[in-house]
């Protein structure tokens, strides 16, 4: 094994995040439950332990915490937030609520004679997000850091390696927050930054391995989209002729999506590449559902009868590979039941093992879709799907506000290609994280050709992003806004009013459902 960071997650949405920054780093980290024990964390020899931030209190009744031996290990410890709260209490600090709340930017000073803080400017700005501090500095402890509200923004243990930031060195808004983490991995904790992406292969195709054993056979939900390519070629590679690789064409995709999937897989896979063909049975299962979470959970449970039917025919098959991501977990479900909010639900997350019957494989759920592009790079993956703009698993039903329908699909799909031929025109569809149409279920007076008109109107959806967990809208010029509203105004029967959506992520989501 390489050399590890473990990192406990005590319920933030921000914990894989940390273990992002972490792998930035070429150290090798990974997320476990709070409950861990530490005669299992000695086990394990990790270089470092990392404590996530998270909503709840150390003084409420039922709060998160760490079994306090894990403190006794000689391990440096890193605790963010919350988890620099959590271990104040456990070695005799006091933590109360805040006389001020702290959120967002926030100015903070640094003594940067302390190892986490070396070679730092000695002023910068830290992303605050708490209403408790540490208010009572007792024991060995000593502040090294402080804000205007924060008199212990930061804190060291003077006889035991454990160092807490009340700050989010993660996000990117901490403006020395990367500095600050490789401080701690790679010189508090020593690690010497030798793991890379290729580790990163060879250890999920050994595990796989592992699961699936010598005979198992593997089924993978192939939806031509870069995540589950990804999951396809890393299951290949550890299974090989075992693995059979099943699109199912749930009528809810873009333009050409059958033909470019068959195109670009069925060299690699043969006739291990099966292509289902259900868009009658979706949009039967969708018919009258408005609601965006039941659209969710109709095509979900839709997903599954196709797919129980498709794997009869696969002999011998107990395990079902995916793509998921780590936002979809995160908007999901707290991956490690911590208390994460559910934001909205994803048919490839939670539940599915059961209702399928099958056991899931699923290499990439910890990881954020920059981190699969550059490993679909590594795979060498043909540079076009490497760089395809992300697709949401129920596919256009999350973009046709209200009643999915084939006429409205097909609306909908002639004016998404034609956002997706002029973004490419112009260069951006490459640059940015995502651009795509919204069919609304609102129709506006219009007048074409000295007639009066009475259709629906089409948002378009351009965002910035790296990982997904947050985006803010793409400035687009003005000139290609014309251009794109005029020809799905004039080319798409069905549409006569185009808007521009200017809601960054948060508040909105970048999908609309």
């Amino acid at each position: 094994m390489p050399e590890t960071i473990l990192i406990l997650d005590l319920g933030s949405q921000y914990t894989q995040l940390i273990a992002r920054r972490v792998r930035e780093k070429n150290v090798y980290s990974e997320i476990v439950p709070h409950t861990i024990k530490a005669s299992e964390v000695r086990a394990r020899s990790p270089k470092g332990i990392i404590l996530s931030g998270g909503p709840a209190s150390v003084y409420d009744h039922g709060a998160p915490t760490i079994e306090k031996g894990l403190l006794d290990l000689g391990v440096p410890v890193l605790g963010i937030c919350y988890g620099l709260q959590l271990g104040a209490e456990l070695l005799g600090s006091k933590v109360a609520a805040a006389p001020e709340r702290e959120f967002g930017r926030t100015e903070c000073s640094f003594d940067t004679s302390c190892d986490l803080f070396k070679s730092l400017k000695e002023h910068s700005v830290v992303w605050m997000s708490h209403g408790d501090r540490v208010d009572d500095l007792k024991g060995d402890f000593r502040a090294i850091a402080r804000t205007a509200s924060s008199p212990q923004a930061a804190v060291q243990h003077r006889t035991r390696p454990f160092f807490g930031v009340q700050f989010h060195p993660e996000v990117a808004h901490t403006e020395q927050g990367g500095s600050i983490l490789e401080n701690f991995v790679r010189g508090i904790c020593g690690c010497k930054g030798d793991w890379n992406l290729g580790d990163f292969i060879d250890l999920e195709t050994r595990k796989i391995r592992d699961q699936v054993g010598e005979k198992g056979r593997v089924i993978c939900g192939l939806s031509g989209g870069i995540d589950s390519a990804v999951v396809a070629l890393i299951v290949d590679r550890a299974v090989g002729e075992r693995l059979v690789c099943i699109f199912v064409d749930n009528g809810l995709l873009r333009q050409g999506e059958v033909a470019s999937v068959e195109a670009a897989f069925r060299p690699r896979f043969g006739n291990r590449l099966r292509v289902v063909s259900a868009a009658e049975r979706f949009l039967e299962r969708l018919r009258g559902v408005t609601e965006p979470e039941r659209k969710r959970r109709e095509i979900g449970h839709e997903f599954i009868a196709v797919f129980k039917e498709a794997a009869q025919g696969v002999e011998g098959a107990r395990f079902l590979a995916q793509g998921t991501l780590y936002p979809d977990v995160i908007e999901s479900l707290a991956a490690h039941g911590g208390p994460t909010a559910t934001i909205k639900t994803h048919h490839n997350v939670g539940g599915l093992p059961a209702e399928l019957g099958f056991e899931l494989v699923e290499p990439l759920r910890f990881l954020f879709k920059d981190e699969v592009r550059a490993l679909a790079k590594t795979l060498g993956l043909p540079p076009a799907l490497v760089r395809r703009q992300p697709f949401p698993g129920p596919g256009l039903a999350v973009r046709c506000l209200g009643e999915v329908t084939a006429p409205r699909l097909r609306v909908l799909a002639a004016a998404d290609a034609i956002v997706q031929e002029e973004f490419e025109k112009a260069g951006l569809l490459e640059r940015i994280w995502q651009s795509f149409a919204v069919l609304l279920p609102v129709k506006t007076v219009g007048v074409m050709g000295d007639q009066r008109t009475y259709e629906e109107v089409c948002a378009l959806r351009a965002v910035d992003s790296q990982d997904g967990m947050t985006a803010d809208w793409v400035r687009v010029p003005y000139d290609l806004l014309q251009v794109v509203a005029s020809r799905i105004v004039n080319e798409v029967r069905g549409i006569n009013r185009v808007c521009y959506d200017v809601t960054s992520k948060p508040p909105g989501t970048i999908e609309w459902e």
